[in-house]
C-alpha cells in the first residue's frame, strides 16, 4: 500500500514548485502521458526514472516511495478495522490518497485515535477495578458491615432511655470499635485507589517511541559505535561473557553487585529481576535471574552510565512529545546498546550467517536468551553488512501482542491478537521446541515465521512459571539462508505454505475455520 503514495507525492511536490507536467516529464526524459499515469498511481516506478524524479523535485526517495508513512498507513487501517466505525464501510485502498493529498489531516486523525483509545483503556481498567477487583468487593463489604453496627448501636443509644449502666457502656463500646474498624477500612480503600498500579499506560507513548525505532529500521549507528567503546572497556577486565562486566562496573562506575532472595525482596521496585540503587550505586539480583538476564541487565546499566550522552541526542525528537516517551524511549535504546555489548555487531553478524541464523547456537554461544538473540538479529541493518531482514513479534500466554517490530509489507498486530493460526500462538503448545512455519497471506505473500517461548524462572514451587512466545519473521526469498528452510517447499507454487491472515477483522478469507470475528473487508478469491 505504500506505493499508493507515490504518484500523489510527485503531483503535490511538482505544484508546489509550480512545475508544469511537460517541464518535468521533459527533465526526466519519458512523456507527459507517462508521468500523468506515474502521478495517477497507474504505473510504477523505479530505478533511473525514479532518481531522476526525485532529483528534479528534491525529494528524498524515501519519502517518496512511502517509505516513511508505511506506519501511517498500517494504523490507519487499524483505525478501519475498529467495530465502532463498521457501518461507514471505510475503504482501506483509499488510505493511500488520504496521506498523499492530506498529510497532516491524517496525522491529525491518528492523534486524535491515539488519545481515544487512551482513554478508553483507562476507562475499562477502573471498570475492572470496579467491577472484579475482590480486594475492593471485600473492602465495600466490610465498609457496609461497620456502617450498619453503627448505625444500630446508634439507635439503640438514641431511642432506648432505660438502658442499665453497663449495657449502656458496652453498646458505648461496640460504637466506639466499630467506628475505629470503619475509618481504618475507610482509609485503606482510599489508600488501594492511590495505589501507583491502579494508573494505566498510555498507548500513546509506546506508540511514540515505537515510532522512532521502526522509522530507524530499529538500526543506530552512533550507539553501535558507543557499544564498541564500551566493549573495549569491559574487555581490558577479562572476557565479557567470562564475568569482565561485574569488574568493569566496580571499577569504571563504583557498582556492587548484591543477590537478594526474592522473599526478602520488595516486588515492586524490581524490573526484569534486578533493582538499581543511583544513591548507593548497588545493583541486585532477585536469586532466581538467569546468567542471561543478569549478563544483559549489566550491560544495560553500563550502557545507562557510560553511554548515556549518545543515547541522549538519539531521542532528542520532536515524535517524543512528554517526559515518559522521552523515558521510556531511553530505556529501550539503553537495551538497545546492551545487546550491541553483548552481541558485537560484525562477529555475531558474522556468526548468524555461518549457523544460518540457528537461535540455539546463538543463544548457547553467547550465553543469551532466545529473545534476547532474536532481538539483536533484528537490528542487523548496517549498510554494506545486512543481516536478513526480520521482523519480530512478542505475545503472552493469553494472545496479546506485548512487543513488535513489523516489516515494511508485514504490518504485526500493535494491540490484541493476530492470526491465530500463527506459529507464535503454537509455540505455547510445545514450550521449549522451536517452531517453524510457512505461511501464504491472502494477498499471496509468503513468509518464514520461527517461533519459541521464553520462561521466567520462578523463584519458589508456589510460583508460576510465566511464559511468553516470540517470533522472527522473513520473507520467503530470504528463507533459504537459514537452518529452518531444510526440508520446505520453498516453490513459487507454495502448495504447503499455510494460509493465513493478518487477523480475523482485516482478513478476506471468509471460509476460515478459526475465524473469531467477522471481517471489514470484502470477499477475496485468495
Amino acid at each position: 500500500m505504500a506505493r499508493q503514495l507515490t504518484g500523489y507525492r510527485i503531483r503535490e511536490r511538482r505544484r508546489q514548485l509550480g512545475l508544469t507536467q511537460a517541464g518535468v516529464a521533459k527533465q526526466v526524459g519519458i512523456s507527459p502521458s507517462y508521468l500523468n499515469l506515474i502521478e495517477a498511481n497507474k504505473r510504477a516506478i523505479a530505478g533511473a526514472t525514479l532518481r531522476r524524479i526525485t532529483e528534479i523535485l528534491d525529494l528524498d526517495p524515501d519519502t517518496l516511495t512511502g517509505r516513511t508513512e508505511q506506519r501511517m498507513i498500517d494504523d490507519l487501517v487499524e483505525l478501519a478495522a475498529e467495530p465502532m466505525l463498521r457501518d461507514l464501510e471505510l475503504d482501506g485502498a483509499s488510505v493511500g490518497d488520504l496521506i498523499g493529498r492530506h498529510p497532516t489531516w491524517a496525522a491529525a486523525l491518528l492523534a486524535c485515535w491515539r488519545a481515544y483509545r487512551d482513554q478508553a483503556q483507562t476507562a475499562a481498567a477502573l471498570s475492572d477495578r470496579l467491577n472484579q477487583d475482590p480486594a475492593l468487593a471485600d473492602a465495600v463489604h466490610q465498609l457496609l458491615t461497620h456502617v450498619t453496627a453503627v448505625r444500630s448501636t446508634s439507635e439503640i443509644l438514641a431511642t432506648t432511655d432505660d438502658l442499665p449502666p453497663d449495657m449502656r457502656d458496652r453498646f458505648h463500646s461496640i460504637l466506639s470499635s466499630e467506628s475505629a474498624r470503619l475509618s481504618e477500612v475507610t482509609q485503606a480503600l482510599a489508600a488501594f485507589f492511590d495505589k501507583p498500579h491502579s494508573r494505566t499506560r498510555s498507548i500513546t507513548v509506546a506508540e511514540e517511541v515505537d515510532d522512532v525505532i521502526i522509522e530507524r529500521e530499529n538500526h543506530f549507528p552512533a550507539l553501535e559505535q558507543a557499544a564498541d567503546d564500551l566493549a573495549a572497556g569491559v574487555r581490558r577486565h577479562g572476557d565479557i561473557l567470562l564475568g569482565a562486566l561485574p569488574r568493569y562496573l566496580a571499577e569504571s562506575h563504583g557498582v556492587t553487585i548484591e543477590n537478594r532472595p526474592p522473599a526478602d525482596a520488595g516486588a515492586d521496585r524490581y524490573r526484569n529481576l534486578c533493582a538499581y540503587d543511583a544513591d548507593s550505586r548497588t545493583l541486585v539480583f532477585l536469586d532466581h535471574a538467569s546468567i542471561a538476564t543478569r549478563q544483559f541487565q549489566m550491560a544495560r546499566l553500563a550502557a545507562e552510565l557510560g553511554a548515556s550522552d549518545p543515547i541522549e541526542r538519539e531521542i532528542d525528537d520532536p515524535r517524543l512529545t512528554s517526559p515518559a516517551s522521552r523515558a521510556q524511549a531511553f530505556r529501550a535504546l539503553a537495551s538497545y546498546t546492551a545487546s550491541a555489548i553483548v552481541f558485537p555487531y560484525d562477529r555475531f553478524h558474522a556468526d548468524a550467517v555461518d549457523v544460518r541464523y540457528d537461535i540455539e547456537v546463538l543463544r548457547q554461544r553467547y550465553r543469551a536468551s532466545f529473545e534476547q538473540v532474536a532481538h539483536r538479529l533484528v537490528t542487523l541493518r548496517r549498510p554494506g553488512s545486512e543481516g536478513i531482514p526480520f521482523g519480530f513479534l512478542r505475545s503472552n500466554p493469553a494472545g496479546f501482542t506485548t512487543k513488535r517490530f513489523p516489516l515494511p509489507d508485514l504490518p504485526l498486530p500493535r494491540h490484541g491478537h493476530g492470526c491465530p493460526l500463527w506459529a507464535i500462538y503454537g509455540a505455547f503448545q510445545t514450550p521449549g521446541r522451536v517452531q517453524r512455519q510457512l505461511v501464504r497471506f491472502p494477498d499471496n505473500a509468503r513468509y518464514l515465521f520461527v517461533a519459541g517461548t521464553v520462561t521466567k524462572q520462578p523463584a519458589s514451587f508456589h510460583e508460576p512459571p510465566v511464559p511468553h512466545a516470540v517470533m522472527l519473521a522473513c520473507d520467503v526469498m530470504h528463507a533459504d539462508k537459514t537452518v529452518y528452510a531444510d526440508g520446505l517447499d520453498l516453490g513459487s507454487a507454495g502448495r504447503t505454505a499455510i494460509p493465513v491472515g493478518p487477523s480475523c477483522r482485516l482478513c478476506p478469507r471468509l471460509d476460515c475455520l478459526h475465524r473469531a470475528e467477522e471481517p471489514i473487508v470484502g470477499r477475496s478469491g485468495a
